[in-house]
């Protein structure tokens, strides 16, 4: 298995750093390959701008159709074109971030605003009446799995059914659904950490253990069900769940995921 691990915290000593380290000696010594991409090591650029289009970048600026210009004509910034294709060759993504703000780091948002681009990772396939694109469950980036490795500091009743900061798949379902499985990338259930600000070194064994076990079950486990956008469940082209697919009462973010 090729395995490309995106890691967004600030200090290597971090809890996020200890695990995204031990998913590199884990998965290495299980025999797999492994990337690194450590954003805040490489001084990640977060923000998208025209110097990630060249010259021929319009005026005003047209973030989509420059970015997918650039990345048909290969003349996008090395780094971006670097990420990539890190992606290509992955097998599996793992992405290893603390909640901050109830989501993603923002050097790590920046790193999907700018290696997500247009004709990359969206504007892909067929638009036409019938069928809207090759995305949620097709695209440039479908046949690979990503897993994302969140540390929450509060405890994980504040992210339970009836939690006042909302439940956890709630939360992730933004990154999960949005911006993982609308290029195609099968998502399996996250390993979420709860009350990690207050986690002891005595603690840290046992989190070690589970985290070393998802990573060594990575090809076993079950990605969440989501619907597939052109494969009869939903409307063309107000894509709309079709009338009768969920069960009673049920709306919301869940509405996507099969029952």
């Amino acid at each position: 298995m090729k395995t490309l691990i995106v890691h967004a915290h600030p200090e290597p000593n971090s809890l996020n750093g200890s695990l995204k380290n031990l998913a590199v000696s884990t998965l290495e010594n299980a025999g797999h390959e492994v990337q690194l991409s450590d954003l805040y090591a490489m001084n990640w650029k977060a923000v998208v701008d025209a110097t990630d289009y060249g010259p021929a970048a319009s005026n005003p600026l047209k973030v989509a159709l420059d970015s997918g210009r650039a990345f048909d004509s290969g003349t996008l910034t090395p780094d971006v074109r670097a990420e990539q294709e890190k992606l290509l060759w992955a097998d599996t993504i793992i992405f290893q971030f603390p909640l901050w703000w109830y989501t993603m780091p923002a050097i790590l948002k920046g790193w999907v605003d700018r290696v997500f681009t247009y004709h990359f990772a969206y504007g892909v396939g067929e638009h036409s009446d019938t069928k809207y694109g090759e995305r949620f469950g097709e695209g440039t980036l479908a046949g690979k799995k990503a897993l994302l490795s969140v540390t929450a500091g509060g405890p994980e009743s504040h992210y339970a059914a009836r939690g006042i900061n909302g439940p956890i798949d709630d939360l992730l379902f933004p990154i999960h659904h949005g911006i993982l499985y609308y290029p195609g990338i099968e998502v399996l259930p996250p390993f979420v950490l709860y009350g990690t600000d207050r986690m002891t070194a005595e603690d840290y064994t046992d989190v070690a253990k589970a985290w070393q076990h998802r990573l060594l079950t990575l090809d076993s486990t079950e990605p969440i069900a989501f619907r597939r956008q052109n494969f009869g469940d939903y409307e063309i082209p107000s894509l709309h769940l079709k009338e009768g697919l969920e069960p009673a009462g049920q709306t919301g973010f869940s509405l996507h995921v099969h029952g």
